[in-house]
């Protein structure tokens, strides 16, 4: 279970506090529902998922976790630039506590990336789509009760999309989801609830449809 409980973010400028891009946000997800997050560019979707995987801090409220949560998937989870692919996989499973398995989780790690010789390269020399593949196979490496994903099956060739699209089937049969993604078909497919996200508030749905027919009739006709 995840509860987010109101919930206050904005983000500082150059000309001081910007927008509050969610104000008073308030839901609990429950364990064994899946949900899409779903809003225009700007409502505070990717925010949100930073806030829920815990790589972000509301300025009020909080989030709440009684559920294993994994960081955003794509996203980088603490990984050190000047480290290589190899030693951030192994810094990352001993920060969560599998000591006892690094090898095998560095090699699945490493099998799943496809990133060949820059496996054993500084993670600063990565491009942005190299990280993300890195952090991806990192995230399905470790047993969550809830994935959080950001459009990562967007990443990379075709080939690499259709291997996260199958990483997210599996982990469908046994996991949630929190996702955010611009494709209907996506949501619809991996999730059951939705989040509405509109002017700073959230509004839960328990029916992904219901979630994406309350976003489209604000779209300009």
């Amino acid at each position: 279970m995840i509860i987010v409980d109101d919930v206050h973010k904005r983000y500082m400028t150059d000309r001081g506090p910007g927008r509050w891009v969610l104000q008073g946000v308030n839901f609990v997800i429950p364990p064994k529902v899946s949900v899409g997050l779903i809003g225009g560019n700007g409502a505070g979707k990717s925010t949100l998922l930073r806030l829920i995987g815990g790589v972000d801090q509301p300025n009020r409220g909080k989030v709440e976790r009684l559920s294993r949560v994994s960081w955003p998937m794509g996203l980088t989870p603490g990984f050190q630039p000047f480290l290589t692919g190899r030693q951030n996989v192994k810094f990352v499973c001993r920060i969560h506590g599998h000591e006892d398995h690094i090898e095998e989780l560095v090699e699945f790690v490493k099998d799943f990336a496809e990133i060949g010789s820059s496996f054993e390269e500084p993670i600063n020399t990565y491009s942005s789509g190299m990280k993300s593949r890195l952090a991806f196979g990192l995230s399905l490496a470790f047993d969550f009760d809830f994935y959080i994903s950001d459009e990562v099956t967007s990443t990379g060739d075709a080939a690499f999309k259709q291997k996260a699209s199958n990483a997210f089937k599996n982990l469908a049969n046994r996991s949630s989801m929190i996702m955010v993604s611009h494709g209907e078909s996506v949501l619809k497919e991996f999730c059951t609830a939705g989040i509405w996200l509109y002017q700073g508030k959230a509004h839960w749905f328990d029916d992904i449809d219901d979630a994406l027919k309350a976003y489209k009739d604000t779209l300009p006709k």
